[in-house]
């Protein structure tokens, strides 16, 4: 099992905080939100990991190094040398690209979570998504909405009474569905430059198996601005 993390975006809504570092690099408890990914996962068996890098790049493969030697883990850097002006979708191609027949999960690089959140999710043996079903949504919430396992849509426009909770940004590819989820992707991505890669989740739920593996109350959040860094740094203080 390897964990592609996508650790290239700008994190513009938390300046000042990342007016030097990119967001992967803020700290909780002393450790990056990078190093907290690694330990989390490492706990539950995966040592090897994809970075996928853009904004100080430098900054996020000499965090790596130091992690790879602090706990005898590998990692391999891509770039994604059109990051500012991509969106996750791109990245998450150039990793799978890479990946071909073998399972991997996916985590977004400012994602603080509960460790059990990576046990459940790999106790799995098909592809699945980690679906928020506790937290209270709002408009903002990137809700998604499924009938007889089938994803019949995910965004912010969906109505809160519809949804079925909110994917919160991790998930797992089975190797089976590796070459698929790439046709997928791309074409999502050619069209639209800017697409995230969990819309790729949509095409994917009707050509395969994808399961739906519930938090049911275990935390997490993604810090995408300064009350959600807070949030962070109250919840796993």
């Amino acid at each position: 099992m390897i964990a592609v993390i996508l650790a290239a975006g700008m994190g513009e809504r938390l300046m000042p905080l990342t007016k030097d570092i990119p967001k992967t690099l803020l700290e909780i408890n002393n450790r990056t939100i990078i190093e907290n990914m690694v330990i989390k996962c490492l706990n539950n068996g995966i040592e090897e990991y994809l970075v996928v890098v853009g904004h100080f790049k430098e900054k996020v493969v000499q965090e790596c190094q130091r992690l790879a030697l602090k706990y005898d883990v590998t990692f391999t850097i891509i770039e994604n040398n059109e990051y500012f002006k991509t969106n996750t979708g791109v990245s998450t191609l150039l990793a799978v690209k890479q990946l071909r027949n073998r399972d991997f999960i996916i985590i977004n690089g400012d994602n603080v979570f509960d460790e059990k959140i990576i046990e459940n999710l790999l106790e799995s043996d098909s592809t699945a998504m980690i679906i928020d079903n506790h937290k209270k949504l709002n408009q903002e919430s990137f809700k998604i909405m499924i009938e007889d396992s089938i994803i019949k849509d995910m965004g912010k426009e969906i109505s809160i009474e519809s949804s079925s909770g909110e994917f919160i940004g991790i998930s797992k590819v089975a190797s089976g569905d590796v070459e698929l989820f790439a046709e997928i992707l791309s074409k999502l991505t050619s069209e639209d430059p800017q697409q995230y890669y969990d819309i790729a989740y949509v095409e994917l739920s009707r050509k395969s198996k994808v399961d739906y593996v519930y938090t049911n109350g275990l935390k997490w959040t993604e810090i995408d601005d300064i009350n959600d860094f807070n949030h962070a740094k109250s919840t796993f203080s």
